[in-house]
């Protein structure tokens, strides 16, 4: 490998580590405000949501403008699933009518319904997808990934063959958002940073719900007693589970290109001392663009991601849940999941299994379905557990991977889904019967 050439000053890494370190602190260290602990980021983004009829007025314009956005980019072109999708972003038309006017099913205004996915999913996603994309230039665009990069690549590349930097994403979508942790990845990838590979693989990997979704599930199972142990078995889960689903189909087939059409080559094996992620970390600094060019380009980025997903999270996200409520569709994919829930030795496998499958709509849908004193302590956690290592739901997550650049078919959602429960199921169940 040649050296590199030094041509940084010291005012150049002062102002690297300066963007560094608040990109972190505004990602990745929570801090209290107003009895709330979380990321600040999370509380720009709930501060902004304090405006008056804020949920309601952005709501209004994020879908509107989201579906202009579809209709002047011909997003029904390209391919079936593309023409689908479209129609499916449509109804979130009818269901914008339904919640302005306040007119429709009785059973859609319950809080686990239309509420739920206007103001807990569809805005909030929209809203800090822009404004996380303005502070994400601390992290993507001067260097940070690279300098992370150098170190992680030993762990991230044979465990889950991808670069170093990809741990970046990871960390960002349990301690943020796996909205956040897609636009990282987007924004990478289109910089041909990732193979198409890569960023499926990290997509549907890393892009797990965020810590705060947790305390949510743990909640209503009533897991708060050991949140501590639900907490680092999901990591553990949910990152075994990856590792996994890397080596099989349909994410091991995935070709080595790169966003521009480059085919990836074989790789030196690179060097891995504090020098060398410096010089890298540095090298990339200086390629940078100036600090108001590079926020700009990613708050573009952010806002098409979010005209993009609006439209799909509250079309998509409300089908799911009529589907849920009123036909017995997720009672049959339930049996799917049943010989698992069996094997595993599940107090109430086929109650179980129901309840998993009904993750592929909604990651919070599974938890009401087993929580109170009839359910034991093992089958809560498993499926506290799964609700977030399985990743892929059509509420939220798999429209905003389908907002990115990232091409995947809607095969792979449901092919890499499935997988992913059932690799879940098999690891989680023996940890807690041994726990338990």
């Amino acid at each position: 490998m040649m050296e590199r050439q030094k041509n940084y000053t010291s005012k150049d890494i002062a102002i690297f580590l300066a963007y560094a370190i608040f990109g972190i602190f505004m990602f990745f260290v929570p801090i209290e405000l107003g009895g709330k602990s979380t990321i600040p980021i999370d509380h720009l983004t709930n501060f902004v949501k304090t405006i008056p009829n804020y949920n309601f007025i952005f709501g209004i314009f994020i879908v509107t403008a989201g579906i202009i956005y579809a209709i002047k980019t011909k997003g029904w072109q390209g391919s079936t699933l593309n023409a689908v999708f479209f129609v499916l972003k449509l109804t979130a038309l009818v269901f914008m009518i339904m919640y302005v006017t306040k007119k429709g099913p009785e059973k859609f205004f319950e809080k686990g319904m239309l509420p739920l996915i206007w103001n807990g999913i569809m805005v909030s996603v929209t809203t800090i997808v822009p404004i996380g994309s303005v502070f994400l230039a601390f992290l993507t665009g001067f260097g940070l990934m690279e300098f992370i990069g150098v170190f992680m690549e030993p762990v991230m590349r044979p465990i889950f063959k991808t670069p170093g930097k990809s741990a970046v994403d990871a960390v960002a979508s349990f301690v943020g958002s796996y909205s956040l942790a897609l636009l990282i990845t987007n924004r990478v990838y289109k910089e041909d940073y990732y193979t198409t590979k890569e960023a499926a693989i990290i997509a549907t990997g890393f892009s797990t719900v965020s810590a705060t979704f947790m305390v949510i599930v743990a909640n209503t199972l009533d897991l708060m007693d050991h949140w501590l142990l639900y907490f680092w078995l999901t990591l553990f889960v949910t990152f075994l589970v990856t590792a996994i689903t890397t080596r099989i189909f349909p994410l091991s087939k995935k070709p080595e290109v790169y966003y521009s059409g480059k085919v990836k080559t074989q790789e030196e094996k690179p060097k891995f001392s504090f020098k060398d992620a410096v010089d890298a970390g540095m090298e990339s600094f200086k390629k940078a663009k100036p600090l108001p060019v590079v926020i700009k380009s990613n708050f573009i980025d952010g806002f098409k991601m979010a005209l993009n997903i609006a439209p799909s999270l509250l079309g998509i996200g409300m089908i799911g849940l009529i589907l849920a409520e009123y036909t017995p569709i997720f009672d049959i994919i339930g049996y799917i999941f049943y010989p698992f829930t069996l094997i595993t030795r599940m107090p109430e496998p086929m109650i179980t299994a129901k309840a998993l499958a009904l993750s592929i709509a909604e990651m919070l849908l599974p938890a009401p379905i087993v929580a109170g004193a009839n359910f034991d302590i093992v089958t809560r956690m498993l499926v506290a557990v799964v609700s977030v290592s399985e990743i892929l739901f059509f509420s939220a997550s798999i429209p905003c991977i389908m907002g990115t650049e990232i091409p995947m078919k809607f095969s792979d959602y449901i092919i890499i889904w499935i997988e992913r429960v059932i690799l879940s199921i098999l690891i989680t169940a023996p940890i807690l019967w041994l726990i338990f």
